[in-house]
């Protein structure tokens, strides 16, 4: 835990979206495909429409936060178990980031066939802004909040975040 409960729960907020439980139907079904209804209507999600300046949806945000992390560059399998996605979709979001100059991939160290992800400096700057949206954010719900309430709720947080199942 850092000295900041706020810091301390968007961490943990953030941790949360990393882990969430696979939908309950199989891989060759879609809860709602682009342009086939849904709950956004005809078409993609809000999050997802370029016109709105917006860099993807919260997969993609859960690859920056999780290289982010990271001590060092990770494989495309680590990213996937970071981001709680199967290894293609972890591919196609680091291809897809890759193009937005978000990341880059550089070889592996250890093995030739393998190569590893990073953020690039437009990377680091786009999470890092979206960062201090998401505390300030949090801040603001928690002006309400005794030192001692939000203390107790980043704690609690952070432990339920933890026990929060992978698959």
């Amino acid at each position: 835990m850092t000295s900041d409960p706020a810091d301390d729960i968007a961490a943990a907020l953030a941790k949360l979206r990393g882990r969430r439980p696979r939908p309950p139907f199989g891989p060759d079904e879609h809860h709602h495909p682009r342009g086939h209804g849904g709950p956004w209507g005809r078409g993609a999600p809000p999050w997802a429409d370029a016109s709105h300046g917006r860099f993807g949806g919260p997969a993609r945000l859960r690859l920056l936060d999780a290289l982010v992390a990271a001590s060092d560059a990770l494989s495309v399998s680590e990213i996937a178990e970071a981001v709680g996605v199967d290894q293609p979709r972890a591919s196609r979001l680091v291809q897809q980031s890759t193009q937005m100059g978000l990341v880059a991939r550089e070889p592996d160290p250890d093995d030739a066939r393998r190569t590893r992800v990073r953020l690039t400096p437009e990377g680091e700057k786009l999470i890092s802004s979206f960062r201090g949206r998401r505390r300030d954010a949090v801040r603001s719900a928690l002006e309400s909040f005794t030192e001692a309430e939000r203390a107790d709720l980043a704690r609690l947080l952070a432990k339920f975040a933890e026990a929060w199942p992978r698959d």
